[in-house]
């Protein structure tokens, strides 16, 4: 069991029920099985729901900032965001660059990794250039610094050991966002800004869904998306595979993360709610634990994360819009 420290509450001011709500869009971590989420925010975008904010963690960071980047994009050439066409352009971006493993790591050749192992410039089991080749071709920060849309994500210093959050104002932006995904152990740690002494992985070493700053940030009205299920169960895996092996014990422990994550967002909504200030949060999250092998997959396996997504997220908000549901709220 991971011991996951539980953060002391905010406390945020009151917020009167005439002034319109601060919406957040929270995506967690999750590897490849980030292609869930882009069908699930498609089905919230479907919905009506606008996000004044976005905060992603190590997959949920890479959407975040093609979410963010599109919105920007359509806003800079005609002055409004159509956000459907915002949720499909992130499921095409997944469907047409992420097709099989190469498109996002290959893996080092053993002389080389042995080599820097004995030199003491160990740098992943996994060479991660062909993903950050892939957000630099898709993103301009400086759109994503004029857009109307906020954003933030996250990742570890693990020189310090601390969560470090970046905003899109940052210079080193996506430095972070490379960092945020790189896995530990299996991909290099970042530096950011070239600087050796400012080190950083994967968020989810510390949080995976990122809804303690969201609501920090004074988000009332909060969507989350996990790439996690409830409960691990016993799915078929090669555990003599190191790579096998390294990603479920990775998911074994960000499962765990993830479900503190959402247990405090859900206790801190319902005191919210106890005191008449107003909170809703959406989760989105799959039921049973999804399934992709990160050395071996396809387009059609990505495919199938996204309708898993889409279908997830029809779901829960069907349920939330039900008559009899206390706590449903609209999105829009």
């Amino acid at each position: 069991m991971i011991n996951n420290p539980v953060p002391p509450l905010p406390q945020p001011a009151a917020v009167p029920s005439e002034v319109k709500p601060d919406k957040a869009l929270v995506l967690g971590g999750g590897s490849l099985k980030g292609a869930f989420q882009a069908g699930a925010v498609m089905a919230l975008f479907e919905s009506g729901f606008v996000p004044d904010r976005l905060y992603g963690i190590s997959v949920g960071s890479l959407n975040a900032t093609f979410i963010a980047n599109e919105a920007a994009r359509q806003h800079q050439e005609t002055g409004q965001i159509n956000w459907e066409k915002v949720g499909k352009h992130l499921i095409e971006f997944w469907i047409r660059n992420i097709t099989r493993p190469d498109d996002v790591a290959v893996i080092r050749s053993r002389f080389r990794l042995g080599y820097n192992t004995l030199i003491r410039r160990f740098d992943g089991l996994l060479d991660n250039s062909p993903l950050q080749t892939l957000i630099r071709n898709h993103v301009n920060l400086e759109t994503i610094k004029n857009g109307p849309v906020k954003l933030k994500v996250g990742a570890v210093d693990i020189i310090e050991g601390d969560m470090r959050y970046a905003d899109e104002q940052d210079p080193h932006f996506l430095d972070y966002v490379y960092a945020s995904s790189s896995l530990p152990f299996l991909m290099p740690a970042i530096q950011i800004g070239g600087d050796h002494r400012k080190a950083f992985l994967d968020g989810g070493l510390r949080e995976v869904a990122p809804l303690r700053v969201a609501i920090e940030d004074g988000a009332t009205e909060i969507a989350c998306v996990a790439c996690h299920a409830r409960k691990i169960y016993n799915e078929k895996f090669n555990y003599r595979n190191l790579l096998n092996l390294m990603d479920r014990v990775k998911d074994i422990t960000v499962n765990q993360l993830v479900n503190n994550d959402i247990a405090w967002a859900e206790r801190f909504a319902e005191r919210e709610q106890f005191h008449g200030r107003p909170m809703h949060l959406t989760i989105i999250r799959p039921t049973e634990p999804l399934y992709l092998n990160l050395m071996k997959f396809t387009s059609d396996d990505i495919g199938r994360l996204i309708v898993m997504g889409y279908q997830a997220g029809i779901d829960v908000l069907k349920l939330e819009r039900k008559p009899n549901n206390d706590q449903s709220m609209p999105l829009s």
